[in-house]
């Protein structure tokens, strides 16, 4: 009688990791998923409560008695649990740097002697203020000043990705680790300053879209099936062990743009209201102006690369808030 894979998926009940979920499952996969619900919800599970293959285990990773048990019954660990969102960065700095770092080093010291192969989320905030028109895993790295509390997250999530290769280095651990841009989709919320699902939610209400400083900057956003896609090719590719790589879109919008589009693609009347950083972020507040990937690597490792159309991702996202 064969076992199905067992896999550990912390962050599990979040917005990425729940379709991650969805996805294992769906394949056959027994998942266990370590959630605090902190910025997670076990709504984001409904669709898959009460099947055989999953296992949920409540809190943070660091707290959990039978983690190295857990890592160590699993073929791969996708770990997903962070703190999320420039707007949380900045309204609650030592919880994000305390979560970040203390729950990757904790499922890094549980993974190291099975040498369970561990796929860690770090963040396209890691090229901080650079001024490149497109990131590589390659280029250098530019954080801002530490008294700009915005820099925190990406300072906390530049670790993990130090400490994940410093494990791979002197414990031979196998870690992959992948750099999200802008994902959308689907259960995404606008709590912590996520853009488009406030957008859709402000002009379905037929309220203004809050657009910040002049509008100018530019994002390219992945529709959150390709960012799982990736996610799942990467941690069953045995080449990208040790490697560091990009997942995004590469439509590349300014957000005045996007407020645009999302007010005619859903008919709405709402009108778009312009909004300084002072008035919506701490004195201080830095932005980037422009945050596009290359995703070259992810497609020589995988043969994948996100392709979903702008246009396409905003009706699904608006389509399934709908109601």
């Amino acid at each position: 009688m064969t076992t199905s894979p067992h896999i550990l998926v912390t962050g599990g009940a979040g917005f990425i990791g729940s379709h991650l979920v969805e996805r294992l499952l769906a394949e056959g996969m027994v998942v266990t998923v370590i959630d605090d619900f902190s910025t997670g919800s076990a709504a984001n599970l409904a669709t898959v409560h009460g099947h055989p293959g999953l296992r949920l285990r409540e809190g943070r990773v660091s707290e959990c008695p039978e983690l190295a048990e857990l890592v160590a019954q699993s073929r791969a660990v996708y770990h997903l649990a962070a703190a999320v969102g420039v707007e949380l960065a900045v309204n609650a700095p030592i919880r994000v740097i305390r979560t970040n770092l203390q729950e990757t080093e904790a499922l890094l010291e549980a993974a190291a002697p099975t040498r369970t192969p561990l796929l860690l989320a770090s963040t396209s905030e890691v090229y901080g203020k650079s001024r490149q028109p497109a990131f590589a895993e390659e280029d250098d790295l530019l954080i801002g000043p530490p008294h700009h509390v915005r820099w925190s997250y990406a300072c906390s999530k530049l670790m993990d990705e130090f400490l994940a290769l410093a494990y791979a280095r002197e414990r031979g651990l196998p870690v992959i680790i992948a750099r999200l841009f802008n994902t959308v989709g689907p259960r995404q919320t606008g709590r912590y300053g996520m853009v488009l699902p406030r957008f859709i939610a402000a002009a379905r209400a037929g309220e203004p879209l809050r657009v910040h400083d002049d509008g100018g900057q530019t994002r390219c956003f992945c529709d959150v099936a390709d960012t799982v896609e990736a996610l799942v090719r990467l941690e069953r590719t045995s080449a990208a062990h040790g490697e560091v790589f990009n997942i995004g879109g590469t439509e590349e919008v300014s957000i005045l743009e996007l407020a645009r589009l999302v007010v005619e693609l859903l008919n709405s009347p709402s009108a778009i209201e312009f909004v300084p950083y002072t008035a919506a972020y701490a004195p201080g507040f830095e932005d980037m102006r422009r945050r596009k990937p290359v995703v070259d690597k992810l497609e020589r490792a995988t043969g994948f690369r996100p392709t979903t159309p702008l246009r396409e991702i905003i009706r699904r996202t608006a389509a399934a808030t709908a109601g």
